[in-house]
């Protein structure tokens, strides 16, 4: 399993970005503005899902993993593809895809290319009650580095320590949304207080 890709962007154009990790070019298929805010022979970093047909292997790429959640479950709602669910990010943020299946409302998701009426009240009533959305205002960090970056950072060692993926990534969440910018910035610190957090009661989360 291909779960994130760090490393120099040598394409990025139309929905699909190039990225060579340690001498390899990996195409990940991204949302338009994700790949508008590339830069070929930049550093980027993207989490990925690895989509396994039986005639293709297909990596979706995505800046956050609020965007890789909802993807994960709009790929498990029948009648909607990796494509379709690309493409449903590339119209709505997941807060408001969030906040379109809280009011019941399927009108934003028939909006996007693609999706019926029928696939997008589906859509409404397969995700009700399963997306939890973190809501965060964003902040200039101190150090330089963006809080996603950071966050990011500390996904990569929780998921090298040990931790599923799914179970870091909440709890990463969760501590950003808690915590004082000053003190997110760090990611010494960030980690040391994600696993505070996920602490000893959690250790079923492992591997």
């Amino acid at each position: 399993m291909i779960s994130s890709l760090r490393g120099t962007v040598l394409a990025a154009s139309g929905g699909t970005a190039v990225i060579e990790v340690g001498g390899v070019g990996f195409s990940v298929q991204l949302t338009p503005d994700h790949v508008l805010s590339l830069r070929v022979g930049d550093e980027a970093f993207v989490l990925t899902s690895l989509i396994v047909r039986e005639d293709a292997l297909s990596l979706f790429g995505f800046a956050d993993i609020e965007r890789l959640q909802v993807f994960d479950l709009l790929t498990g709602v029948s009648g909607v593809g990796p494509k379709s669910a690309i493409g449903v990010l590339a119209v709505l943020s997941p807060d408001q895809i969030a906040d379109a299946v809280a009011a019941d409302d399927d009108a934003p998701f028939r909006k996007v290319s693609g999706i019926g009426p029928k696939t997008a009240k589906l859509i409404v009533v397969s995700l009700s009650g399963k997306l939890v959305v973190t809501r965060r205002a964003p902040a200039a960090p101190a150090n330089g580095g963006s809080p996603s970056s950071v966050g990011d950072s500390v996904l990569v060692a929780l998921v090298g320590l040990g931790w599923q993926e799914k179970v870091a990534a909440e709890a990463v969440a969760e501590v950003i949304a808690d915590t004082d910018e000053k003190l997110r910035d760090s990611v010494q610190t960030l980690l040391r207080l994600t696993l505070a957090r996920l602490g000893p009661a959690t250790q079923t989360g492992r591997v």
